[in-house]
């Protein structure tokens, strides 16, 4: 049987060491949730914000087989998780992200310099309730607040930045999801506005103002040039981490 947690206290030790802010989003009760089969001495569990699962404490199959419907993005905390999901999703993606520091010190002065060179025609706006939905018709950019429970949700703890041109989003870079301390960034570009460097101008409004209000804007990488990008605007690059793409709800028996 398989439980949602709602006092995540249970099972702080088993996701004790993972610099994932994702994780922190469920363990602090801010978005996302925990499940686990043993609901008052949990030794397993898994965390999930939208698409994203990470597996921690000792593997469990039950769990690893109750995945959300559609595509998921599994993160196994060791080997034998590892193992558990190759076993019951034989059809998985095995693919490489890429973890950046959590501890940046960012230099201001460059990233407002990044800012000022956005091209004529384009202009950077905050997402609003307008620009919300706006991002809601368009898969490129669906994910800057799709995450979050409500536009409510979203509107009081999410933070967001796109560039328009011709009052269409070019480009954004928004909180894809929201901790106590920070958020996630998701950065994105219309393809038919790519190579102009407009991701990396619209990310550095958006850290500038994560800054200005005492908000941790982490990054996690999903390919190298999420990386090259990352480290254009001041990160340092940690280390590289497993993770598995389940497309098919199609299970071993």
């Amino acid at each position: 049987m398989i439980y949602k947690l709602e006092d995540t206290s249970k099972v702080e030790r088993l996701f004790e060491g993972w610099e994932e802010t994702l994780v922190y989003s469920c363990l602090q009760n801010v978005m996302g949730d925990i499940y686990v089969t043993d609901i008052d001495e949990p030794q397993s569990a898994y965390a999930r914000v939208s698409c994203f699962c990470f597996y921690a404490g000792r593997p469990d199959k039950e769990l690893v087989l109750a995945k959300p419907e559609g595509f998921v993005i599994m993160t196994p905390e060791n080997d034998e998780w590892a193992r558990l999901i190759e076993e019951c999703y034989p059809d998985c993606k095995k693919v490489t992200r890429y973890a950046i520091k959590k501890d940046t010190v960012f230099d201001r002065e460059k990233l407002q310099h990044m800012m000022s060179s956005l091209p004529s025609g384009y202009e950077i706006r905050n997402i609003d309730s307008d620009i919300y939905d706006m991002c809601l018709t368009d898969p490129v950019t669906e994910d800057f607040v799709s995450a979050f429970e409500s536009k409510e949700k979203y509107l009081k703890l999410g933070r967001g930045k796109v560039v328009l041109k011709n009052n269409k989003i070019a480009a954004g870079a928004s909180s894809f999801s929201r901790y106590k301390e920070g958020i996630e960034i998701e950065v994105d570009t219309k393809p038919d506005e790519r190579q102009k460097g407009l991701a990396a101008i619209v990310c550095a409004a958006l850290i500038l103002d994560c800054l200005d209000e005492g908000l941790y804007p982490s990054w996690d990488a999903q390919n190298k040039i999420s990386v090259h990008l990352a480290e254009k605007l001041g990160y340092e690059f940690s280390h590289e981490y497993i993770a598995y793409e389940v497309v098919s709800d199609c299970i071993t028996h």
